[in-house]
């Protein structure tokens, strides 16, 4: 089992369910994360574009659609460029998807939450049910499938 090398930091809305249970299963693995409560205090344009060249991502992937201006805004018209959508998500929070978690092991867009498990690769240190009632993590900690 990999050991644990340095601080883990979500990037969270208190609101959303998905953030919620990314969350929880940081903490279900022993750990402790930073939180910061994007819709608060927003990542600087710089840390938002690290953050999409960390996960490997276009801006465009971490639009968040439901819930936001997006529509209203024509996000969903091919035109924009790239820094164009990243003004759009600097000027509107709310548009940037979460959970977003950075851990020694990779930073990562957690829709669903158990992509987590992805880039934190400690062990889950008991059983974990979504907030859905969904399994998550068996008795012996380990992922149900």
């Amino acid at each position: 089992m990999p050991e644990f090398a340095g601080p883990v930091t979500i990037y969270h809305n208190p609101a959303c369910g998905t953030s919620r249970n990314t969350l929880a299963l940081i903490r279900n693995a022993g750990v402790e994360p930073e939180i910061i409560e994007y819709l608060k205090t927003p990542p600087d344009r710089a840390t938002l574009e690290t953050l999409i060249q960390r996960m490997g991502i276009r801006p465009r992937d971490l639009l968040r659609q439901k819930g936001t201006p997006y529509e209203e805004l024509g996000l969903d018209v091919d035109h924009w460029t790239d820094a164009q959508l990243i003004d759009h998500m600097m000027a509107h929070p709310i548009l940037i998807n979460r959970p977003i978690v950075i851990t020694p092991w990779g930073t990562k867009l957690c829709r669903p939450s158990e992509a987590l498990l992805d880039i934190l690769p400690l062990p889950q240190q008991g059983p974990f049910w979504k907030e859905d009632g969904a399994p998550l993590i068996g008795m012996n900690g380990q992922r149900i499938s």
